[in-house]
C-alpha cells in the first residue's frame, strides 16, 4: 500500500492486524496504536502521546513499511537509533538505517549515495543541518517525517540543542510531508511548543493517560547524602534487580557508583553521563540491555528510548527539575506490566541544586550585553564568527549552551544570518531587549517547573493522584500498591522471580566452590 493509493474508503478493507502479524509478529495494537497508524496512513498530521513503554515506535515503523516512499525519524539519542535499527533488522526490515556519528566515513558516503535504498532514514536534529545530507534527502520522495520523543522540541530545544526549533524549515525542503510527533508527557505548554515551533496548530491529537498502574511510587526523606547512600545500599544489597539510580551531578554518578561497587561486590554496576566518550556509554547501554550489568548510576542522559522490559526499580538521587522527566524517567520501569518501585531520595539542602543547573544553562544579563558587545568588535574588525567550541568560550566568556541559546536568538532575530553578522545600531539595541526578555521569561517558566516538581514532593494527599493532575483529568485509583501515602512500604516490597533466580544462581556457584575447597566467595564481575 502506498499513501497515495490509500483512501479512507480502501483503508477500511486494509486488515492493520495481518500487517502487525507478518512484519512484527504480534497479534493486536496496544491501545492508541492503531488509530494513530490509520490516520497516519491518511496523510493527516498527528500528535501521539502515549505511555512511556506503550510502543510509541511501532506507530511510524509500520506505515514506514506501507507507504510509497521514504519515513524520516528524528530522534534524540544515537544508542536509541542503534538499537532500533538493531531491532527492525532483527524482525526482517533491512531497509532501515541510521545516520551517525559512529559511522566511517567510507560507510557513510556508502549510505548517502544509497539513501534511495532504504525506506527509514532515523537522523538527529543536528545532522539535518548538514546542507550535504539535506540536499541528498530532498532529492526523495519523503512521505512521512517523525520526531520521536517530541517532548524535546519544548525540553531541550530552547537552550541544549535548538536544531529541534529549526525542524520547521527542513521539513518545507521535504515539500511538507505529513508529521507525526510522539512522545510520552505532553503538558498544555509542551503541545503549544511542538505545534508552534512545527507551524503545524491543527494536528489530530491523540493523547492518552500517562498514569501506569503498575509503578509504585515513594519518596524517602533522609538528612544528607551519606544516608542516600547507606539507604541505596540496605535496599539493593538483597536484591539483584535491573535497576537505574538517576543523578543531576555527572560528579555525584560516578562517587555513589564507586561506593556501590566497593559495598557490593556481587552486583554488576557501572555508571554513565554525558560527560563519557559517546563510545563507552554505548557499550554500557548495550550490556544493560544484554542483563550484563544489574545497575546503572546515570544523569538523564540514559534511558530514553530504552526497550528494556524488565528494569524494576527506579530511583532519583536528586531532585529532577520538572515533573515531564520525572515521569519519563520513573517509565522506564516495568514494562512488562510487572509490578516496578520508583523512589525519590530527598532532604532540603537538594534544593539548591536543580535551582543551579536551571541557572547555568541560561546567560545572564550582563552575559547577554557582553555578547552583543564582542559581536558589534568581531564586525567592526571584519572577523570571523568563533567556530569551535573553544574558540566561543574564549570569545564570549560563556558555556556552550548558553552560546547555543543566544546564537537561536541571534539568527531568529536576524542579527545572524548564515554566520555572518548582520548589524544594524537601531535593530540591534531592540533585539537586546527582546533576547533579555526572552531569557527572562524561559528562566521564570523553569522555576515553575522546579516549584511544581518540589510541590509534589511535599504532597500530603495519594503521590500518584497529585503526579498526574498537570496532565490528565483522572488518574488510576489503587486499592494497595499505590504509593507510601496509601499504605505501600518498601520494607515490605516482595523479592522478585528474577531475583530469586539471581541469587539461586550466586548460592549455586558458591555451592559449587565449597565442593571443591575453593576459598573466598563467588563475586560477579564488576564493570567500571
Amino acid at each position: 500500500m502506498c499513501l497515495q493509493k490509500v483512501s479512507l474508503i480502501m483503508l477500511a478493507e486494509i486488515n492493520l492486524e495481518n500487517y502487525l502479524q507478518n512484519y512484527f509478529g504480534l497479534s493486536h495494537f496496544r491501545e492508541g496504536q492503531k488509530e494513530i497508524i490509520t490516520d497516519v496512513l491518511t496523510g493527516k498530521d498527528v500528535l501521539g502521546v502515549l505511555p512511556t513503554g506503550s510502543g510509541k515506535s511501532l506507530c511510524y515503523q509500520l506505515p514506514a513499511r506501507l507507504l510509497d516512499g521514504h519515513t524520516i525519524v528524528v530522534s534524540p539519542l544515537i544508542s536509541l537509533m542503534i538499537d532500533q535499527v538493531k531491532q527492525l533488522k532483527a524482525n526482517g526490515f533491512k531497509r532501515v538505517v541510521a545516520l551517525n556519528s559512529f559511522m566511517s566515513y567510507e560507510k557513510r558516503q556508502h549510505v548517502y549515495n544509497h539513501l534511495a535504498n532504504y525506506q527509514l532514514i532515523y537522523v538527529s536534529p543536528e545532522i539535518l543541518q548538514q546542507d550535504y545530507l539535506l540536499n541528498r534527502l530532498k532529492r526523495l520522495k519523503v512521505s512521512l517525517f517523525v520526531i520521536d520523543e517530541a517532548h524535546c522540541i519544548s525540553q531541550w530545544g530552547h537552550e541544549f540543542r535548538p536544531d529541534y526549533l529549526r525542524l520547521q524549515n527542513v521539513i518545507q525542503q521535504f515539500n511538507n510531508p505529513p508529521i507525526l510527533a510522539l512522545s510520552a508527557t505532553v503538558t498544555p505548554q509542551v503541545k503549544h511548543d511542538i505545534l508552534t515551533s512545527l507551524n503545524r496548530p491543527h494536528m489530530v491529537k491523540h493523547i492518552y493517560p500517562m498514569d501506569r498502574k503498575n509503578i509504585v511510587l515513594n519518596i524517602e526523606r533522609t538528612i544528607d547524602d551519606l544516608e542516600k547512600n547507606n539507604y541505596l545500599y540496605e535496599l539493593l544489597k538483597e536484591r539483584y534487580i535491573p535497576t537505574l539510580i538517576y543523578f543531576s551531578s555527572r560528579k555525584a554518578t560516578e562517587q555513589v557508583a564507586h561506593f556501590l561497587q566497593n559495598k557490593l561486590p556481587s552486583h554488576r554496576i557501572s555508571y554513565y553521563h554525558g560527560g563519557m566518550e559517546a563510545i563507552d556509554r554505548l557499550h554500557i547501554q548495550q550490556q544493560f540491555m544484554n542483563d550484563q550489568l544489574d545497575i546503572i548510576c546515570c544523569t538523564s542522559a540514559f534511558g530514553m528510548g530504552i526497550n528494556k522490559q524488565d528494569i524494576r526499580l527506579v530511583v532519583h538521587y536528586h531532585i529532577p527539575s520538572q515533573i515531564e522527566s520525572f515521569i519519563q524517567e520513573i517509565g522506564r520501569a516495568g514494562r512488562d506490566g510487572k509490578e516496578s518501585i520508583s523512589i525519590v531520595l530527598y532532604h532540603m539542602n537538594d534544593l539548591s541544586l536543580p535551582k543551579r543547573l536551571i541557572e547555568n544553562e541560561l546567560p545572564t544579563n550582563h552575559q547577554i550585553v557582553y555578547i552583543f558587545n564582542q559581536l558589534k568588535n568581531i564586525y567592526n574588525n571584519n572577523k570571523s564568527l568563533p567556530m569551535t567550541e573553544e574558540q566561543i568560550v574564549n570569545t564570549f566568556n560563556c558555556d556552550i549552551t548558553q552560546w547555543r541559546f543566544l546564537f537561536y536568538q541571534f539568527e531568529k532575530s536576524g542579527m545572524i544570518n548564515d554566520n555572518r553578522i548582520m548589524y544594524n545600531y537601531v535593530h540591534w539595541e531592540q533585539s537586546l531587549q527582546n533576547i533579555i526578555k526572552v531569557k527572562n521569561d524561559r528562566l521564570q517558566y523553569k522555576y515553575k517547573q522546579l516549584d511544581e516538581m518540589i510541590e509534589w514532593l511535599q504532597a500530603d494527599e495519594c503521590l500518584r493522584k497529585a503526579l498526574y493532575q498537570k496532565f490528565q483529568s483522572s488518574y488510576t485509583k489503587l486499592t494497595k500498591q499505590c504509593c507510601q501515602l496509601c499504605g505501600f512500604s518498601i520494607k515490605a516490597w516482595q523479592t522478585s522471580d528474577r531475583q530469586l533466580q539471581q541469587q539461586d544462581e550466586h548460592n549455586w556457584k558458591q555451592r559449587l566452590k565449597n565442593m571443591f575447597f575453593i576459598k573466598g566467595s563467588y563475586e560477579s564481575k564488576k564493570i567500571n
